[in-house]
């Protein structure tokens, strides 16, 4: 059994298809192949079914799967020792990132970054907080930036900055002319767009509901969306409204192109998550003292 067995194996079992597993492990996909079926007759244990170009764990993929994740995580934590041995000020940081962190607050802090120390390669990837935190409690992610909070005893979360949810319409919708917004006002007399469950902002959206007094199920939620772009886009071209980040939403309604209704919603901190019980690399622990809110412009 080899690391770069494993690494495939995980990649199929993550993505159930081999050509777009062979596309994530830099192989062919007859290479993948090869290697998924070596692994199986080595060892006499089928890991996957075979389902027209569709690949699914068997009962003994999915028991071995975790192990896989935690042998390659203590690779890389390995590998990054040595390289830490040698010289700490190259290196690379893979980053996880909630997609309002990703697109809005994380980018200046990466080019400031990176214009400090050229010789570290950071590798950023996108996903909602539920995703963020398993990259970094599976060693896949060095670092992970999320909205809010996480219930997640094992990872360490620390501050490091903040926002704050509104509520936009159209400027036609009859909220953006309102003088004041009620709480129990959200429930009638519009259709809601919102992020998908799961999301750092839904999550949000939900827990500030509730310190209004309101429940997420008395709003008429007609779409959920997996971006900011895509609600902001819709809810520009009908009579709807939602609640984003006012990171996102602030230069569409400078442009008067979105609406910020008149209700305060509680302000949400962004939070860096790290796993304390893996080995932290010289570059890893460079950023994220870079990212502490006393460091920050």
């Amino acid at each position: 059994m080899t690391l770069e067995q494993l690494a495939v194996f995980v990649a199929v079992a993550e993505r159930e298809h081999v050509t777009r597993a062979a596309a994530a492990v830099g192989l062919t996909p007859s290479a993948v192949s090869s290697a998924i079926r070596q692994l199986e007759t080595q060892h006499g244990v089928q890991l996957f079914e075979r389902i027209g170009r569709r690949v699914e764990l068997s009962a003994a993929g999915g028991a071995f799967l975790a192990k896989a994740r935690d042998v390659l995580a203590s690779a890389r934590s390995a590998s990054l020792l040595l390289r830490d041995l040698g010289d700490g000020t190259s290196g690379e940081i893979a980053i996880y990132a909630s997609q309002t962190i990703a697109s809005y607050w994380l980018p200046p802090i990466l080019t400031r970054f990176h214009a400090d120390n050229p010789g570290i390669d950071m590798h950023l990837t996108v996903g909602n907080t539920r995703t963020v935190s398993r990259a970094v409690l599976e060693g896949r992610a060095a670092v992970g930036f999320v909205e809010g909070g996480i219930d997640e005893p094992d990872l360490a979360s620390r501050p490091v900055g903040d926002d704050r949810l509104w509520v936009v319409t159209a400027p036609e919708h009859p909220w953006a002319r309102a003088e004041r917004l009620e709480p129990g006002e959200l429930a009638e007399g519009s259709s809601w767009i919102l992020r998908e469950a799961g999301s750092g902002t839904r999550s949000e959206f939900e827990a500030a509901l509730v310190e209004l007094g309101v429940g997420i199920a008395s709003l008429k939620v007609i779409m959920t969306m997996p971006s900011n772009e895509a609600i902001l886009s819709a809810v520009q071209s009908g009579p709807f409204a939602s609640a984003v980040s006012a990171l996102a939403a602030g230069p569409l309604t400078r442009l008067g192109v979105l609406a910020r209704c008149p209700i305060e919603l509680p302000a949400r901190g962004f939070s860096m998550l790290t796993h304390p019980d893996r080995h932290a690399s010289r570059a890893s622990q460079l950023f994220q003292r870079f990212c502490a809110p006393e460091a920050l412009p």
